[in-house]
Protein backbone atom coordinates (compact mmCIF):
# COMPACT_ATOMS: atom_id res chain seq x y z
CA UNK A 1 0.00 0.00 0.00
CA UNK A 2 2.58 2.38 0.69
CA UNK A 3 3.86 2.08 -2.88
CA UNK A 4 1.17 4.20 -4.18
CA UNK A 5 2.21 7.14 -1.86
CA UNK A 6 4.84 9.90 -3.35
CA UNK A 7 6.74 11.85 -1.09
CA UNK A 8 7.00 15.38 -3.14
CA UNK A 9 9.67 17.55 -1.82
CA UNK A 10 9.18 21.49 -3.66
CA UNK A 11 12.52 23.50 -4.43
CA UNK A 12 15.03 22.45 -1.53
CA UNK A 13 17.78 24.54 -1.34
CA UNK A 14 19.92 22.33 0.56
CA UNK A 15 21.48 19.11 -0.88
CA UNK A 16 21.91 17.57 2.22
CA UNK A 17 17.94 17.73 3.36
CA UNK A 18 17.11 15.64 0.20
CA UNK A 19 19.51 13.00 1.39
CA UNK A 20 17.81 12.76 5.08
CA UNK A 21 14.55 12.80 3.87
CA UNK A 22 15.78 9.77 1.59
CA UNK A 23 16.90 7.81 4.82
CA UNK A 24 13.55 8.60 6.90
CA UNK A 25 11.46 7.10 3.85
CA UNK A 26 14.04 4.12 3.46
CA UNK A 27 13.31 3.70 7.56
CA UNK A 28 9.96 3.19 6.87
CA UNK A 29 9.51 1.31 3.55
CA UNK A 30 8.90 4.15 1.62
CA UNK A 31 10.69 4.85 -2.10
CA UNK A 32 8.83 7.37 -3.80
CA UNK A 33 10.38 10.60 -3.96
CA UNK A 34 9.79 13.20 -6.13
CA UNK A 35 11.79 16.39 -6.19
CA UNK A 36 10.37 19.65 -7.98
CA UNK A 37 12.76 21.91 -9.46
CA UNK A 38 15.57 21.28 -6.15
CA UNK A 39 18.13 23.85 -6.33
CA UNK A 40 21.32 21.47 -5.88
CA UNK A 41 20.87 17.43 -7.05
CA UNK A 42 22.35 15.24 -7.60
CA UNK A 43 25.04 15.79 -4.85
CA UNK A 44 27.77 14.39 -3.00
CA UNK A 45 26.51 16.07 0.34
CA UNK A 46 22.47 14.15 -0.43
CA UNK A 47 24.47 10.52 -0.77
CA UNK A 48 26.03 11.42 2.23
CA UNK A 49 23.05 12.35 4.40
CA UNK A 50 21.27 9.56 2.85
CA UNK A 51 23.16 6.90 4.68
CA UNK A 52 22.54 3.87 2.57
CA UNK A 53 19.34 4.93 1.37
CA UNK A 54 21.16 4.90 -1.84
CA UNK A 55 18.33 3.61 -3.25
CA UNK A 56 15.71 6.08 -2.78
CA UNK A 57 17.98 8.92 -3.91
CA UNK A 58 18.68 6.95 -7.16
CA UNK A 59 15.41 6.35 -7.96
CA UNK A 60 14.11 9.91 -7.41
CA UNK A 61 11.96 11.83 -9.81
CA UNK A 62 12.82 15.53 -10.89
CA UNK A 63 10.26 17.82 -11.79
CA UNK A 64 9.89 21.08 -13.28
CA UNK A 65 7.03 22.04 -11.58
CA UNK A 66 4.45 20.78 -8.64
CA UNK A 67 1.65 20.05 -11.19
CA UNK A 68 3.48 17.83 -12.95
CA UNK A 69 4.74 15.74 -9.67
CA UNK A 70 1.09 15.67 -8.67
CA UNK A 71 -0.31 14.61 -12.36
CA UNK A 72 -1.20 11.55 -11.96
CA UNK A 73 -2.43 11.48 -8.04
CA UNK A 74 -5.93 11.26 -6.79
CA UNK A 75 -5.12 12.63 -3.35
CA UNK A 76 -2.63 15.73 -2.55
CA UNK A 77 -1.73 16.67 0.78
CA UNK A 78 -0.02 19.61 1.50
CA UNK A 79 2.03 19.78 4.70
CA UNK A 80 2.93 23.13 6.62
CA UNK A 81 4.03 24.38 9.62
CA UNK A 82 2.16 28.12 9.51
CA UNK A 83 -1.37 28.76 9.89
CA UNK A 84 -3.05 30.37 6.68
CA UNK A 85 -5.89 33.11 6.77
CA UNK A 86 -7.41 31.20 4.00
CA UNK A 87 -9.05 27.82 5.51
CA UNK A 88 -7.99 24.68 4.35
CA UNK A 89 -9.35 21.42 5.50
CA UNK A 90 -6.72 20.41 7.87
CA UNK A 91 -5.68 16.90 9.29
CA UNK A 92 -2.85 15.30 11.25
CA UNK A 93 -0.63 12.90 10.36
CA UNK A 94 -2.12 10.24 12.41
CA UNK A 95 -5.46 11.75 10.73
CA UNK A 96 -3.66 11.71 7.06
CA UNK A 97 -2.45 7.71 7.59
CA UNK A 98 -6.06 6.92 8.30
CA UNK A 99 -7.98 8.31 5.74
CA UNK A 100 -5.00 6.81 2.83
CA UNK A 101 -4.56 3.54 4.31
CA UNK A 102 -8.28 3.12 5.62
CA UNK A 103 -10.38 5.47 3.64
CA UNK A 104 -8.72 5.27 0.23
CA UNK A 105 -6.66 2.47 -0.09
CA UNK A 106 -4.66 1.81 -3.39
CA UNK A 107 -4.96 6.15 -4.75
CA UNK A 108 -2.07 7.50 -5.68
CA UNK A 109 -1.53 10.07 -3.17
CA UNK A 110 1.25 12.89 -2.87
CA UNK A 111 2.19 14.36 0.14
CA UNK A 112 3.98 17.12 -0.32
CA UNK A 113 6.52 19.77 1.75
CA UNK A 114 7.52 22.88 0.86
CA UNK A 115 10.90 24.77 0.79
CA UNK A 116 12.81 25.06 4.03
CA UNK A 117 12.58 28.30 5.02
CA UNK A 118 8.76 29.54 3.75
CA UNK A 119 7.23 26.41 3.06
CA UNK A 120 4.68 25.85 0.62
CA UNK A 121 2.87 29.11 -1.58
CA UNK A 122 -0.69 29.64 -1.34
CA UNK A 123 -1.16 28.83 -5.07
CA UNK A 124 1.13 25.52 -4.15
CA UNK A 125 -1.45 24.46 -1.89
CA UNK A 126 -4.82 25.10 -4.04
CA UNK A 127 -3.51 22.13 -5.64
CA UNK A 128 -3.64 19.92 -2.25
CA UNK A 129 -7.23 19.09 -1.21
CA UNK A 130 -5.83 18.70 2.48
CA UNK A 131 -3.22 20.71 4.66
CA UNK A 132 -1.02 19.09 7.07
CA UNK A 133 -0.22 19.80 9.70
CA UNK A 134 2.33 18.13 12.74
CA UNK A 135 1.07 19.11 16.52
CA UNK A 136 4.09 20.45 18.39
CA UNK A 137 5.38 23.61 20.58
CA UNK A 138 3.46 26.65 19.41
CA UNK A 139 6.76 28.57 20.50
CA UNK A 140 8.82 26.66 18.37
CA UNK A 141 7.04 25.04 15.79
CA UNK A 142 8.96 24.69 12.81
CA UNK A 143 10.04 21.34 12.15
CA UNK A 144 13.48 20.45 9.98
CA UNK A 145 11.84 18.94 6.49
CA UNK A 146 13.75 15.39 7.19
CA UNK A 147 11.78 15.46 10.75
CA UNK A 148 8.67 16.31 9.38
CA UNK A 149 8.84 13.20 6.61
CA UNK A 150 9.64 11.04 8.97
CA UNK A 151 6.62 11.61 11.13
CA UNK A 152 3.98 11.64 8.45
CA UNK A 153 6.12 8.09 7.32
CA UNK A 154 6.17 6.55 10.36
CA UNK A 155 2.49 7.42 11.10
CA UNK A 156 1.84 5.87 7.26
CA UNK A 157 3.84 2.88 8.09
CA UNK A 158 1.90 1.69 11.20
CA UNK A 159 -1.59 2.29 9.51
CA UNK A 160 -0.24 0.25 6.85
CA UNK A 161 0.34 -2.55 9.43
CA UNK A 162 3.99 -3.05 7.95
CA UNK A 163 5.02 -2.02 12.14
CA UNK A 164 3.65 -5.16 13.96
CA UNK A 165 5.50 -7.21 10.24
CA UNK A 166 8.47 -5.99 11.63
CA UNK A 167 8.37 -6.02 15.23
CA UNK A 168 11.46 -7.80 16.60
CA UNK A 169 11.03 -9.99 19.28
CA UNK A 170 13.53 -10.03 22.38
CA UNK A 171 14.80 -12.64 23.54
CA UNK A 172 12.13 -15.57 23.85
CA UNK A 173 9.27 -13.43 24.42
CA UNK A 174 6.49 -14.59 22.78
CA UNK A 175 7.98 -18.68 21.99
CA UNK A 176 6.49 -20.17 25.42
CA UNK A 177 2.78 -19.99 26.03
CA UNK A 178 1.28 -17.73 28.78
CA UNK A 179 1.10 -19.87 31.99
CA UNK A 180 -2.69 -20.95 33.27
CA UNK A 181 -4.72 -19.63 35.85
CA UNK A 182 -4.43 -23.23 37.37
CA UNK A 183 -0.37 -22.57 37.40
CA UNK A 184 -0.72 -19.16 38.38
CA UNK A 185 -2.74 -20.01 41.43
CA UNK A 186 -0.24 -22.65 42.02
CA UNK A 187 2.88 -20.82 41.65
CA UNK A 188 0.85 -18.35 43.96
CA UNK A 189 0.48 -21.03 46.75
CA UNK A 190 4.02 -21.97 46.67
CA UNK A 191 5.09 -18.37 46.97
CA UNK A 192 2.73 -17.80 49.61
CA UNK A 193 4.35 -20.76 51.24
CA UNK A 194 7.81 -19.95 50.47
CA UNK A 195 8.03 -16.34 51.98
CA UNK A 196 6.61 -18.12 55.48
CA UNK A 197 9.23 -20.13 55.34
CA UNK A 198 11.97 -17.00 55.48
CA UNK A 199 9.94 -15.07 57.73
CA UNK A 200 9.22 -12.32 54.70
CA UNK A 201 5.50 -12.80 55.23
CA UNK A 202 3.10 -13.11 58.36
CA UNK A 203 -0.35 -14.24 58.75
CA UNK A 204 -1.73 -11.19 60.11
CA UNK A 205 -0.46 -9.25 56.45
CA UNK A 206 -0.83 -12.04 54.31
CA UNK A 207 -3.67 -11.19 52.61
CA UNK A 208 -3.07 -7.21 51.31
CA UNK A 209 0.80 -8.82 50.54
CA UNK A 210 -0.16 -11.55 48.35
CA UNK A 211 -2.82 -9.22 46.65
CA UNK A 212 -0.39 -6.96 45.96
CA UNK A 213 2.12 -9.65 44.75
CA UNK A 214 -1.05 -10.96 42.33
CA UNK A 215 -1.00 -7.65 40.73
CA UNK A 216 1.96 -7.49 40.26
CA UNK A 217 2.61 -11.26 38.63
CA UNK A 218 -0.77 -10.50 36.90
CA UNK A 219 0.29 -7.12 34.87
CA UNK A 220 3.94 -9.37 33.46
CA UNK A 221 1.03 -12.13 32.22
CA UNK A 222 3.78 -14.96 32.49
CA UNK A 223 4.34 -17.86 30.02
CA UNK A 224 5.30 -20.98 31.36
CA UNK A 225 9.23 -21.24 30.87
CA UNK A 226 9.51 -17.46 33.45
CA UNK A 227 7.03 -19.64 35.81
CA UNK A 228 9.60 -22.53 35.98
CA UNK A 229 12.28 -20.13 36.31
CA UNK A 230 10.50 -18.59 39.67
CA UNK A 231 9.64 -21.96 40.79
CA UNK A 232 12.93 -22.84 40.67
CA UNK A 233 13.86 -19.89 42.34
CA UNK A 234 11.24 -20.22 45.30
CA UNK A 235 12.55 -24.19 45.82
CA UNK A 236 16.28 -23.48 46.27
CA UNK A 237 15.43 -20.11 48.45
CA UNK A 238 13.15 -22.46 51.03
CA UNK A 239 15.89 -25.56 50.56
CA UNK A 240 18.93 -22.70 51.64
CA UNK A 241 16.18 -21.66 54.91
CA UNK A 242 15.68 -25.70 55.75
CA UNK A 243 19.41 -26.17 55.57
CA UNK A 244 20.19 -23.06 57.71
CA UNK A 245 17.71 -24.62 60.15
CA UNK A 246 19.38 -27.88 60.59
Amino acid sequence: MLSTIKIVLVETTHPGNIGAVARAMKNMKMHNLYLVAPKIFPSADATSRASGADDVLAGAIVCQTLQEAIADCQLVIGASARGRTISWPQMTPRECAEKVMINEPGNKVAIVFGRENSGLKNHELDLCHFLLRIPCNSEYSSLNIAAAVQVVCYELFVASGLAAQEEVLVGDKGEEPLATATQMESFYAHLAEALTDIGFMHPAKSKSIMRRLRRIYNRVQLDTKELDILRGILRMSQGHKRDGDV
